[in-house]
């Protein structure tokens, strides 16, 4: 069971659970969604709102979810999810139904999210961009993180609930 609590009473170490701990994103309706594993992404404060910035490579199928609803979820998990999002990180919704065999049970608010989550947010985007390698000022960036030129897609997005497993 999750409660709604106020953001800024987050406990949360953004650094830790993003970068080490991972979290899923997720986006698509009551019919179909999709999730992808991530570690790379952002929280903070931008245009009087608290937000989320999340980064997807054209090639994953989570993009076509997240671009056409105008929600999507960041879930972070306990570690003893961790097999759940290797599973949900190396697999494709393209070829396997992801969720399930992860063994995830999908839940609903204005956007999917997971029963077994620990912590929840609800964002609504605001913004969606391609990333311009033209704009790198450090070149290193580019050729390190795009040998394919497979620019992520930046989207930003208004965190507007917070759920807390209890």
């Amino acid at each position: 069971m999750f409660q709604q609590i106020d953001i800024t009473k987050m406990n949360f170490n953004p650094f830790t659970k993003i970068d080490q701990e991972w979290m899923l994103i997720t986006a698509g309706n009551r019919e179909k969604c999709n999730t992808m594993t991530a570690s790379w992404g952002a929280l903070g404060e931008l245009w009087h709102k608290y937000v989320s910035f999340i980064f997807i490579r054209p090639q994953r199928y989570t993009l076509k979810f997240i671009e056409k609803e105008d929600f999507y979820s960041l879930c972070f998990f306990d570690e003893a999810y961790r097999k759940a999002l290797n599973y949900c990180g190396s697999h494709s919704g393209r070829d396997v139904d992801k969720i399930k065999e992860s063994g995830l049970t999908t839940v609903y608010d204005d956007a999917p999210y997971f029963e077994e989550a620990k912590l929840v947010l609800i964002c609504r985007k605001l913004h969606g961009q391609t990333i311009d390698p033209s704009c790198f000022i450090d070149s290193s960036i580019d050729t390190k993180n795009y040998p394919q030129k497979d620019y992520h897609k930046l989207f930003i997005g208004e965190i507007v609930k917070v759920l807390e497993k209890v």
